[in-house]
């Protein structure tokens, strides 16, 4: 079943509508990281303790700079958690739209443009000639 323009119009609205329900987004992923501490007498620096860890952070990037934040409590990476979800379904709508546009210029047939006054007048040639050399 081939779709029809119109159908494409409508896709691409109900994408549009879908991009402006989104709720926060942050462009960003969930990492863990796990080590040894800067205290020479903790626990972690004895042989065959554990290190500490895993720490939640939430990494992402501002102007080619990365950044990583610690997710102290479980209430923060809930949250960090829901805001990355909302931008990997914006990257998602973001795909879809763009498909479904490039849907609609391909089907959508040339128009006629009007032309302008200016557009009918007929050029006259240059009445002033190069030089040759």
């Amino acid at each position: 079943m081939t779709q029809s323009l119109s159908d494409f119009e409508k896709r691409r609205q109900s994408i549009a509508q879908q991009i402006v329900d989104l709720g926060d987004l942050c462009a960003g992923s969930i990492t863990s990281t796990s080590g040894r501490c800067g205290k020479p007498g903790c626990r972690c620096h004895q042989p065959g303790q554990p290190v500490h860890g895993p720490n939640l952070r939430l990494t992402y990037k501002v102007d080619a700079k990365t950044f990583s934040e610690s997710l102290p409590t479980p209430a923060a990476i809930r949250k960090a958690e829901r805001e990355v979800a909302e931008f990997r379904k914006f990257q998602q709508l973001s795909r879809e739209f763009v498909e479904a546009n490039s849907e609609i210029c391909r089907l959508r047939p040339p128009e006629d443009e009007p032309q302008t006054e200016q557009g009918k007048k007929r050029r006259r040639r240059s009445a002033v000639k190069s030089r040759e050399k």
